[in-house]
């Protein structure tokens, strides 16, 4: 390890290319500002958790490496597997309709990079995030475990029937389009509780609400929206 600055003993950094990881973090804390004043802040996200979180994540960390240039641009990336890490503001408009408090309990359908897991890391007390591609599971799992996020825990499998062993979840965030919401995921939703999803075709979505109160579902639909599909039993 001799010769590396000091600051790269820590996990939560690594050199680039030159050995001066230090240059590198300024840098990209630099681009994330620059995301949430102009991508976010600038089209009317207003919740502070969810801006400050979006601060702290290191979204470069979880995009493959010869897109970290990219890894602040306004759209979404692709990650492999056929999957994309969404576009900043959506991940941000979807984190704010799920109004998160510190002490909840979430699952996150569609982990994909793990970059959302991650912000729900922050946003809540514990997180469960269930990926159908197992290599991209492995992959979010092995970055999380990098960053420390202790309470966020990445499950191999069909994200359409939930984690029922875990149930049941204060907020339940879906980061791929169903055709409609999947009834699994209603049942294990905890009174009280939300589900942010997109649903509608294949090419086109609306991002959807539903709350529970006292075994009584309201739904709301919000703005239009593009996610990959949702691949399972209750989804396409």
């Amino acid at each position: 390890m001799e010769g590396y600055p000091r600051c790269c003993f820590s996990r939560r950094y690594r050199p680039n290319m030159n050995g001066n990881c230090e240059d590198s973090q300024d840098r990209y804390a630099a681009l994330r500002e620059r995301m949430v004043e102009a991508q976010l802040e600038a089209r009317g996200i207003r919740d502070r958790r969810v801006l400050e979180a979006m601060r702290r994540v290191p979204r470069e960390r979880f995009v493959p490496s010869n897109a970290r240039r990219q890894a602040y641009a306004d759209r979404p990336l692709p990650i492999g597997g056929g999957q994309t890490i969404s576009q900043p503001y959506m991940v941000a408009a979807m984190l704010e309709a799920l109004d998160c408090a510190a002490e909840h309990r979430a699952l996150e359908i569609g982990a994909g990079s793990g970059y959302q897991a991650a912000l729900l890391g922050e946003l809540c007390t514990e997180v469960r995030a269930v990926e159908i591609v197992e290599d991209l599971a492995h992959r979010a799992r092995e970055i999380l475990m990098d960053l420390d996020y202790e309470n966020v825990h990445i499950e191999v499998g069909d994200g359409t029937q939930g984690l029922p062993e875990y149930a049941p979840y204060d907020r339940i965030i879906v980061a791929a389009a169903a055709p409609e919401v999947p009834e699994p995921l209603i049942e294990q939703l905890a009174d009280g509780g939300r589900v942010v999803i997109p649903v509608g075709g294949r090419l086109s979505q609306r991002l959807t609400i539903i709350d529970r109160e006292d075994d009584e579902l309201k739904r709301s639909e919000q703005m239009p929206c593009m996610f990959v599909p949702l691949v399972g039993k209750h989804g396409w």
